[in-house]
């Protein structure tokens, strides 16, 4: 019985969240060991179709670096970095589409549907919501770096996306845009092209799923996570050297959404089971919120 009033109590402690972010969007990115690790990924999609089925409206993003690295040296190919950055030619670019769209999204997508949600791969010919353009990467100076056939979100379909939500639908968006001057597909960042979804959806949060329990003092310890972080105080941890490497994209991505309207972001720990509801759903929550002020 005292087993069976504590999840009374958990369900009543979700109530309170459930109505407040009832019909409002959350963007979902999906990356890292969240989607190597087949009962993580099962357990995060568990969570999104609680979350429409309570009457959220999630919309998925996601990459595939590690597969797509896969693909590329069976195919005999060397991944080209550039600053850190993959550089995509012709070759690159048609392993990438072909990871992302028919092998991770066709999964997610059919993953949700056995576990009794419903979604739908955002790439058809009419279903291709994230728009854009060759960018280049400019460091100091003002010199730009050319990356090849990477992209930038110039357009979201923002209508179509809603509707999708409505419909009780969830969305679910590869890392590409689709470039209409040039009629082709173009590689995109993950962790921008969520931010982007965010911005133009005016989402409510933007979570992003990691492969650490959120943004730590000191990365040696995992148990000193920074709960909640403003725009300034990011800032000041890039300048210190707290945030680096491969976090500081992520918590950019976050500040330009922050900026552009979302109202909050999220880091969280993709691999701890159950995260996404535990973030969103619980007081205490888990991983780094990271809020305008």
């Amino acid at each position: 019985m005292e087993h069976a009033i504590r999840k009374a109590e958990t369900l009543i402690e979700a109530l309170g969240y459930i109505r407040k972010f009832r019909d409002r969007i959350t963007v979902i990115k999906l990356g890292g060991s969240a989607m190597e690790d087949r009962d993580a990924l099962t357990a995060t999609l568990q969570d999104v179709i609680f979350m429409e089925t309570v009457g959220l409206r999630p919309i998925l993003v996601h990459g595939g670096g590690k597969p797509i690295d896969r693909a590329m040296s069976q195919a005999g190919l060397t991944p080209r970095k550039v600053r850190g950055l993959r550089y995509t030619d012709e070759q690159t670019l048609e392993i990438v589409v072909h990871v992302l769209l028919k092998e991770i999204n066709a999964d997610i997508v059919g993953q949700v549907k056995r576990l009794g949600g419903r979604a739908v791969g955002m790439h058809g010919d009419d279903l291709r919501v994230l728009h854009g353009r060759r960018t280049f990467l400019t460091v100091e100076g003002g010199e730009r770096i050319d990356l090849g056939l990477v992209g930038e979100v110039t357009h979201v379909d923002r209508d179509l996306l809603e509707a999708l939500c409505r419909a009780d639908i969830v969305p679910v968006i590869p890392s590409l845009v689709w470039d209409d001057e040039a009629d082709r597909w173009l590689n995109v960042n993950a962790d921008n092209a969520a931010a982007a979804v965010a911005a133009h959806v005016q989402a409510d949060k933007l979570v992003l799923l990691t492969d650490t329990p959120g943004i730590l003092r000191d990365r040696r310890d995992e148990d000193s996570v920074i709960s909640s972080l403003n725009a300034q105080q990011c800032d000041e941890l890039i300048r210190s050297g707290v945030i680096d490497s491969g976090m500081i994209p992520k918590v950019q991505a976050c500040l330009d959404s922050l900026q552009a309207g979302v109202k909050k972001t999220h880091i969280i720990d993709g691999r701890l089971r159950h995260s996404l509801l535990l973030e969103i759903f619980t007081d205490k929550g888990v991983g780094t919120e990271i809020t305008m002020s």
